[in-house]
C-alpha cells in the first residue's frame, strides 16, 4: 500500500513539473483564447467589472512599436536582457514581507505574463513560486517578441478591458497600431492599477506617471526593441 501511494506521488509530482513546459510550449504557438486572470474575473467580478469584457488579439506587428516601448519603460527596463527574474527586486520583496505574504509584485514582463496566462490573483510565495517556474520555461521556449506579445494582449488596463487593442479604441478610439508615444504612455501609466486609474482623461498622477514614462523611453531609444531577440 505505501508502495502504491509513493508510486502515485511520484506520477503527480512529474505531472506538476511537466504540466507547465507542455502549457507554455502551447503558448509559443497557439494564442489563448482564454486565460487565467480573465477567468477568475469572470467567475468573481471585481467591483465595477462590466457584464461584458472587452478583448481583441492583434499581433506584435500591428501593436505600435510606442506601446511596446512604454510598458518595457513603465514596467521592466532590463526586459531585452534578463532571463524572466529580477533577482534584486525579489530579494528586496522578500525583506519587506509581512506575515499576510508579498505587499508588492516587482515582477518582471515576462512574470507578469506567466501571472496573466496560467495562474489567479493571490500573494502568497507559492503562487510566487509557480510564477517564477513558468516565467523560466517561458524565457526559454519563447523569444521576448512572444512574450511581449502575450503580455500586451492579455493584460488588463482597465475593468473587463484586455488589451492593448481593446484600450486603444476604448480610450483613444484607435487602433493598437496607431497609439502615440503619449498615449502608449498613459496606458501604461495605469498598469499598476487599472481599477483606480484610467489612461484618459488624464488625472494629475497619470499626467505625471506618463511624462516620466515618455522620458524613460526616449533614454531607453526605439533600439530596445530591436534589442530583444538578438
Amino acid at each position: 500500500m505505501i508502495g502504491f501511494i509513493k508510486r502515485w506521488l511520484l506520477r503527480l509530482l512529474l505531472l506538476a513539473l511537466l504540466l507547465p513546459f507542455l502549457l507554455v510550449m502551447a503558448g509559443k504557438y497557439i494564442d489563448p483564447p482564454v486565460w487565467g486572470w480573465q477567468l477568475h474575473r469572470n467567475i468573481f467580478p471585481p467591483q465595477g467589472y462590466p457584464p461584458r469584457a472587452a478583448h481583441r488579439w492583434v499581433p506584435i506587428e500591428a501593436i505600435s512599436p510606442n506601446a511596446q516601448l512604454a510598458v518595457i519603460a513603465a514596467e521592466d527596463q532590463h526586459f531585452p536582457d534578463h532571463h524572466g527574474v529580477d533577482i534584486n527586486a525579489i530579494l528586496t520583496i522578500i525583506k519587506q514581507t509581512g506575515s499576510d505574504g508579498p505587499s508588492r509584485g516587482g515582477s518582471t514582463i515576462t512574470q507578469q505574463t506567466a501571472k496573466n496566462l496560467f495562474l489567479f490573483p493571490s500573494r502568497t510565495f507559492l503562487r510566487k513560486g509557480v510564477e517564477l517556474y513558468f516565467s523560466l520555461w517561458m524565457e526559454l521556449l519563447w523569444d521576448k517578441s512572444r512574450i511581449l506579445e502575450v503580455y500586451l494582449n492579455i493584460v488588463e488596463f482597465g475593468p473587463g478591458l484586455f488589451g492593448v487593442e481593446a484600450a486603444s479604441q476604448t480610450f483613444f478610439g484607435v487602433s493598437a497600431h496607431r497609439l502615440s508615444a503619449q498615449q502608449a504612455a498613459q496606458l501604461a501609466a495605469v498598469l499598476p492599477n487599472p481599477y483606480r486609474m484610467q489612461p484618459a482623461p488624464m488625472t494629475p498622477y497619470v499626467q505625471q506617471r506618463s511624462r516620466w514614462i515618455r522620458q524613460q523611453m526616449r533614454q531607453l531609444g526605439l533600439q530596445t526593441l530591436n534589442n530583444l531577440n538578438r
